[in-house]
């Protein structure tokens, strides 16, 4: 019997070729903003609950909540909850079965990321 050759190949050459694309990269955007606004909501919670614990803790959480790095939780968070309600009104789109081609898909993806950064600032300025 006639030895089969092999050819040596690499075992993911996905991930050697594929090239992301703006759609792809919009839909793993929505995954990771939907659970990084958890941050931000666990942050808000635990200042509204120190307030009801009482005035050293409430001075901890404040401390906290209103110093650089909560000034970026929540600024961060007002993107992701921007970007993330964009994208949810993008999905809404695509299930009506409207904006599926592929020019239109990075149109809408593209919207969603300068949207989200144009509401970020003005809600930041507004804020």
């Amino acid at each position: 019997m006639a030895e089969a050759k092999r050819v040596e190949r690499p075992l993911s050459p996905h991930l050697q070729i594929y090239r992301p694309q703006l759609t792809s990269i919009t839909s793993i955007l929505t995954r990771i903003t939907g659970n990084g606004l958890i941050v931000g909501t666990l942050l808000a919670v635990w200042w509204l609950l120190s307030a009801a614990i009482g005035p050293e803790y409430f001075a901890l959480a404040n401390g906290v909540a209103t110093s650089w790095f909560g000034d970026l939780v929540f600024f961060l968070s007002a993107w992701a909850l921007w970007y993330h309600y964009l994208a949810g009104l993008r999905h809404i789109y695509f299930d009506a079965g409207k904006g599926l081609d592929i020019p239109t898909a990075e149109k809408l993806g593209w919207g969603c990321i300068i949207g989200s950064v144009v509401l970020t600032v003005l809600t930041a300025l507004i804020v």
